[in-house]
């Protein structure tokens, strides 16, 4: 009985760990965003390295200083090697980077994404677990 209690609290507890983390992060990336707005700089850039997660950019700002941000892009889906980009940077942190006209929208579908699975997977564990606690 104990034991189940556990499992129970552990499978909510890491569900809504996940949740927190998934909304944490659409929120970080609109503060992002905000600091961007406070302090925009626009220029061009060449894509160095293009993943689904993370994608380097190069680019110069207008004090003729060259940035590769070591944290990639902001929003760097569907980019390629080589292609040129428009980039907004804050003129604060020229590393604080993102393709032009992307902005935290594009981040709720895959955070809302994981919460979904992320419950989809506690619900029925949490039904095996009520119903293993009215067997015993």
């Amino acid at each position: 009985m104990r034991r189940l209690r556990r499992v129970r609290a552990g499978v909510i507890g890491a569900a809504t760990v996940v949740s927190v983390l998934m909304v944490l992060l659409v929120l970080a990336a609109w503060r992002n965003d905000f600091e961007i707005e406070r302090h925009r700089g626009v220029t061009s850039g060449e894509v160095l390295s293009a993943g689904r997660l993370r994608s380097a950019v190069m680019y110069v700002t207008p004090d003729s200083v060259t940035h590769n941000p070591k944290v990639g892009i902001l929003y760097p889906t569907n980019l390629t090697v080589g292609q040129r980009i428009n980039v907004e940077y804050s003129t604060r942190d020229p590393d604080l980077v993102r393709v032009a006209g992307r902005d935290a929208r594009v981040a709720i579908v895959p955070a809302a994404s994981v919460i979904v699975v992320a419950w989809g997977l506690a619900l029925p564990a949490l039904w095996l677990v009520r119903r293993k606690r009215r067997e015993a």
